[in-house]
Parts: C-alpha cells; sequence; structure tokens
C-alpha cells in the first residue's frame, strides 16, 4: 500500500476559512510593502483588504463571519487616514 500525505494535508486545512487565508495574507502583503517606506502603498492595501473582507460572502468566513465583517470595516476605516496622513 501506497502512502499519500493527501489525508493529512485535508484533516489540516479543514479547521481554516477564507477569512483565516485572508488574514494571512494582508499581513503578509503589508510586511512585504513595508521596505518600499511608502504609507501610501500600504493604505491602498489596507484599502483592498478591507473590500475583500467585506465583499467576502459570510458562508464562505466560517463559524463567525461578524469578526471578518468588523476587521474589514476596521480596515476601511483606517485605510484612509493612512493615505491622508503619507508624505510620498
Amino acid at each position: 500500500m501506497v502512502f499519500t500525505p493527501l489525508p493529512l494535508v485535508d484533516n489540516f486545512l479543514q479547521n481554516y476559512h477564507i477569512g483565516h487565508v485572508l488574514a494571512v495574507l494582508l499581513i503578509g502583503s503589508v510586511v512585504g510593502t513595508l521596505p518600499l517606506g511608502s504609507r501610501k502603498i500600504v493604505a491602498i492595501n489596507t484599502t483592498l483588504f478591507g473590500v475583500l473582507f467585506l465583499a467576502t460572502p459570510e458562508s464562505l468566513l466560517g463559524e463567525t463571519p461578524f469578526m471578518f465583517r468588523f476587521v474589514g470595516i476596521a480596515l476601511l476605516v483606517i485605510a484612509p487616514i493612512l493615505f491622508v496622513t503619507a508624505r510620498e
């Protein structure tokens, strides 16, 4: 019998939802844009993820979709402040 790792991967991934994936992508993209030194790029990135958190259907966000909705609203409030206060 041949060992296939797919059931192990499937059991690991069943605990996560698209909201978790979006949160990890947000953190990774903000860390990736920090070396550029531009707050405007970080603000645009934050706005994009705020819209993504709000536009994602609730059925894909897991057991607590309201938490990810609040994150989206918070990002959409913070992003314009970052953009206006940026110099570059």
